[in-house]
């Protein structure tokens, strides 16, 4: 009877921890190291960006990340929206730089390892990623010759230690943009090929040193990755590398019943690519086709993986080359974010449609249809406690 006993309170206290070593089949295990931060492979080299290992730019980017100048006010710099205490992201449902804007600050963990840019894809290397905000007027609202004039003044010595030397700017306009306004666009115009081209190189170069230093920032393990780490390898877990039964439940419907990980896979849970989930549009907001418009964005970009301030060769440029260009499903599509971390930057979804984790397991559950093309998503027949299990379990994510 007393065997008995301290038989029923073992049991009951592995039911009340989490079991120490939860069922899992063989199939299912494979899938769970296949998210572990573990199998995260080195991070490739950029051959578009010869300068994206070299310290001393990285160190230039670290500067230019957090630099104010940067800017056409003088107010607003890279780290405005990316807060280093935050993910680099800053917990707005639209990014607000010199104005609001109409869509989610991501954050930057492995962002270096993405082949897309942006919720639509719609610049192709990180670099030219980089420059984008610069001259956005919603963003930091520059101008490509104040830039480049900014940089000579204050970093001309950092700058052609790692670039070799800047142009010279005599004559050149201190306010000219081929996307500013009216003026800045008449004075870009006024420049010859050559003034042009030499802006183009050291504004190209500016990108260059972000994304060095944005290259360094990585996702950090989770309570997930010691589950998974532990679970592999077959010892027994310990601390908080211990899933309680609920996170495991919430694991088994994230790769099987749920399906989350159709998308959400990887050891940065995404696969990189653009989806329409039917997330509805927000009220006030310019409208936002997704990933159909941005493909005619990055075509046109001059810096783009085809463009004259490429490193290296054409060889890097296979996702611009065979990219999707025209379909159906491209329409209202956005990039599948990490969920790395995302149990702690609410809100969700590529304009902050969502408050809360809840409401975004609700949505997948739902499934509404789209307001334009076609959501991929089924609806899901999931209990109270299923859906309690998911949001526990992306919890492990970010602690």
């Amino acid at each position: 009877m007393k065997r008995l006993f301290c038989f029923l309170a073992l049991t009951v206290a592995a039911i009340l921890v989490g079991c120490g070593k939860p069922d899992f089949s063989d199939a299912e295990k494979k899938t769970i190291a296949s998210l572990a931060l573990s199998a995260l492979p080195p991070l490739r080299s950029d051959t578009t960006n010869r300068f994206a290992d070299v310290p001393a730019a990285a160190a230039l980017g670290s500067t230019l990340f957090f630099d104010q100048g940067m800017s056409g006010d003088g107010t607003v710099s890279c780290s405005t929206c990316h807060k280093i205490d935050r993910q680099f992201q800053d917990d707005l449902p639209q990014a607000v730089g010199v104005g609001r804007t109409n869509r989610r600050t991501m954050p930057l963990a492995g962002v270096a390892r993405d082949p897309w840019f942006f919720w639509d894809g719609r610049r192709d290397s990180l670099w030219a990623q980089a420059l984008t905000p610069l001259e956005n007027p919603l963003e930091q609202a520059g101008n490509r010759t104040a830039y480049a004039h900014y940089i000579k003044t204050r970093f001309g010595e950092r700058y052609e230690r790692i670039f070799g030397r800047l142009p010279d700017f005599s004559g050149m306009p201190l306010n000219a943009n081929p996307l500013g306004t009216d003026a800045e666009q008449a004075a870009w115009n006024a420049m010859s090929g050559a003034q042009r081209d030499a802006i183009n190189g050291v504004f190209a170069n500016i990108g260059k040193a972000i994304a060095a230093f944005e290259r360094s920032i990585e996702p950090a393990p989770t309570r997930f990755d010691r589950f998974a780490l532990d679970l592999a390898t077959g010892a027994e877990p310990k601390g908080d590398a211990v899933l309680s039964s609920q996170e495991i439940l919430g694991l088994k419907l994230f790769i099987g019943k749920a399906n989350c990980v159709t998308c959400h896979n990887g050891p940065r849970f995404t696969d990189n690519s653009f989806h329409n989930t039917g997330v509805p549009p927000v009220a006030d907001l310019p409208p936002d086709r997704g990933r159909i418009d941005a493909v005619h964005q990055v075509e046109a970009d001059p810096f783009n993986c085809f463009g004259a301030y490429r490193d290296g060769d054409a060889a890097a440029c296979g996702e611009l080359r065979f990219m999707v260009k025209d379909a159906p499903q491209l329409i209202r599509a956005y990039k599948t974010p990490s969920l790395r971390g995302a149990a702690t930057r609410p809100p969700y979804m590529h304009a902050g449609q969502f408050s809360s984790l809840d409401e975004v397991v609700a949505h997948y559950a739902k499934a509404a249809p789209s307001v334009e093309g076609v959501a991929e998503v089924h609806p899901l027949e999931l209990s109270d406690r299923e859906r309690a299990a998911l949001v526990a379990f992306l919890k492990t994510l970010a602690e």
